[in-house]
């Protein structure tokens, strides 16, 4: 069989693989927190019809090797962490990282290591807990649920975290601080969904987690801008110019398959 036929196969399902990606980033523009992906390919081994020869001082030159490429696959996809645009909202409740870092977030007080996510839409409940939009609970820098106390009347956060309950008695209550982890390889983390992602062993160390708070500097965590949400960090020029290229790149792959198979019928044809 050509070598073509299996070349133009593998670029179409890579480029199937690219137009896949793009189509989830376009659907996320408007997602907070979102981070885009990117597809990267690399070629498949190729296959050496002769080896290399080496020269000689006094007979010949050295001769280079001849290798047939046999088409190409998906190298990696890889989460952009870079960030996105701020939306002013004015809420109390809506907080974005200007800089490094993630919210903690579990299901519930049991949970050992915590989601993390960059969305910052946050909400209180019934029960005065700091909640996602799924109801998942926001952490502080001790890891645990944050829970505002009975008697405040109103509460604001500074930028490293700390959230200033106004008590019912005219005091402020200041012992509650936002937690943020800093991670050592964002693109290491595992997306599961919600503005969600999981930690894993190559996202930090054994997979370790340590809770800490805004704008420190020796953790290298960025401050918290209350009032803000970070937006997508989706640019629709170039996915839409991605979206062409790789369009392109599948119609000429599947020429390459068209040929490939003419060529196949007109060998076909030699014994008519």
């Amino acid at each position: 069989m050509l070598r073509s036929m299996y070349s133009g196969v593998s670029g179409m399902r890579g480029f199937q693989t690219k137009l896949d990606v793009i189509g989830n980033n376009i659907a996320n523009v408007n997602t907070i927190g979102f981070k885009s992906g990117r597809v990267m390919f690399k070629d498949v081994m190729s296959q050496t019809v002769s080896g290399v020869t080496a020269p000689n001082d006094t007979e010949q030159g050295g001769v280079n090797s001849k290798q047939i490429g046999l088409g190409v696959s998906v190298g990696s996809i890889d989460t952009v962490h870079l960030g996105g645009s701020a939306m002013t909202t004015n809420n109390p409740t809506d907080v974005r990282i200007d800089g490094d870092g993630f919210f903690l977030v579990k299901l519930n007080g049991d949970q050992d290591v915590p989601f993390l996510t960059r969305a910052g839409d946050f909400h209180v409940d019934a029960q005065k807990h700091l909640v996602t939009s799924d109801g998942l609970y926001v952490c502080d820098s001790e890891g645990e649920p944050i829970t505002l106390n009975d008697d405040a009347t109103a509460f604001s956060i500074s930028q490293d975290g700390t959230i200033v309950q106004k008590l019912a008695d005219g005091e402020n209550d200041t012992n509650i601080k936002l937690g943020v982890a800093k991670v050592i390889n964002p693109e290491g983390l595992e997306k599961i969904g919600g503005n969600l992602y999981r930690m894993t062993i190559n996202a930090n160390p054994d997979g370790e987690l340590e809770p800490t708070t805004a704008n420190n500097a020796e953790a290298g965590t960025g401050a918290i801008v209350a009032g803000q949400l970070e937006m997508s960090n989706v640019d629709l020029t170039g996915e839409f110019t991605e979206m062409i290229v790789a369009q392109r790149g599948f119609q000429a792959n599947s020429r390459i398959i068209t040929t490939s198979d003419e060529v196949l019928q007109e060998i076909v044809n030699l014994k008519r």
